[in-house]
């Protein structure tokens, strides 16, 4: 391991956690990374084969546990959270416990530690709906459903550190993002591994519900460029403008992967789904970042990584995960309708 500063990255055997500590095991050598999970269904140590990194399984709702990983720390990066909107739906007591009181709880470790720079990760969902209009980071926060909603409490209790405390924090706020490793439950995983399994591909509503498809390794990049020249107190917008319906999106996978779209099924739409997301990312383009992944791009990449990676996405689909596609999807795929070109 190296031997230079301690960079903690909360959240790291999840889908962009452990894409950025590749990343950052890449392109910061000299770093020495520490990695805190709490290794729920969501959490796979298997993401993180191959970067030399320390693993410290624990909660971050947990004073103890938050304070013994930042020991010596010179940085923080907090991916940690409950991410999947569906699963708020059906259960959002966790969602609390980990998006707001964890939150509040690793700042505030993070604050008493002397950590010198800190990035707080979030969602473009805090926002709520777009409607065609660019938000930018000081508008209203308006989410809309209880993952946004506790996501937006975590970025209030993060402000509220640095405004009170001093906290050197910055807070991220990314579009959808994809790419390899990342949960089946969400919805370019699913759609392409449904269909590679010649199983129907279950759209929300009519599939009109517009996206930013922002690729992990883009995701990354700009949640290293805020670390290391993002000005204190400040949040910044990743988003790569790559805006598509769910419908385009779920078409271009069936295309990529050859497979038919009478394998898409219309089902009833979830409570409260919100209809786009669109940011002004330029801030942070103006510390340097742009995406280098455009949407046929990124969806391509993430694609093939699924079919190169049967092996770990396999064990997934036939275990836990039956029990919540059923709950999800089973009867609204009995009553779904079929599309029609």
């Amino acid at each position: 391991m190296a031997d230079g500063p301690i960079l903690v990255i909360a959240g790291g055997a999840g889908f962009i956690g452990a894409n950025f500590a590749r990343y950052v095991a890449a392109a910061r050598p000299e770093w020495r990374l520490r990695v805190l999970d709490k290794l729920t269904y969501a959490g796979d140590r298997a993401r993180l084969a191959g970067v030399d990194a320390e693993f410290i399984a624990g909660d971050i709702a947990d004073p103890e546990a938050a304070a013994s990983v930042l020991a010596g720390a010179r940085w923080l990066v907090n991916f940690a959270a409950e991410t999947h909107v569906d699963r708020s739906l059906q259960d959002a007591q966790a969602f609390l416990r980990t998006n707001v009181t964890g939150t509040f709880v690793l700042m505030s470790a993070a604050g008493d530690a002397g950590v010198e720079r800190i990035v707080h990760v979030s969602t473009d969902e805090v926002y709520g709906e777009s409607h065609g209009q660019a938000f930018r980071e000081d508008d209203l926060l308006r989410p809309r459903s209880p993952y946004s909603a506790s996501k937006a409490g975590g970025d209030l209790q993060v402000l509220a550190l640095h405004a009170t405390y001093g906290l050197p924090v910055c807070i991220t706020r990314g579009a959808n993002t994809i790419g390899g490793w990342q949960h089946p439950e969400k919805a370019v995983p699913l759609f392409t591994i449904n269909a590679l399994l010649d199983k129907p591909l279950p759209v929300y509503g009519r599939g009109e519900q517009r996206r930013d498809r922002l690729h992990v390794d883009d995701h990354s990049r700009a949640v290293l460029s805020v670390l290391e020249r993002g000005e204190v107190g400040t949040v910044y917008n990743v988003a790569a403008g790559n805006n598509r319906d769910n419908l385009t999106v779920v078409r271009a996978i069936l295309e990529r992967l050859d497979r038919p779209e009478s394998l898409i099924r219309f089902v009833e739409d979830r409570p409260g789904h919100d209809w786009d997301y669109i940011m002004d990312a330029s801030r942070l383009a103006g510390l340097g970042w742009q995406p280098e992944h455009d949407f046929e791009s990124a969806l391509n990449l993430t694609v093939d990584w699924y079919v190169e990676h049967r092996d770990w996405w396999e064990p997934i689909v036939s275990g836990e995960f039956r029990r919540y596609y059923d709950r999800q999807y089973g009867q609204r795929l009995a009553t779904s309708e079929a599309y029609r070109p």
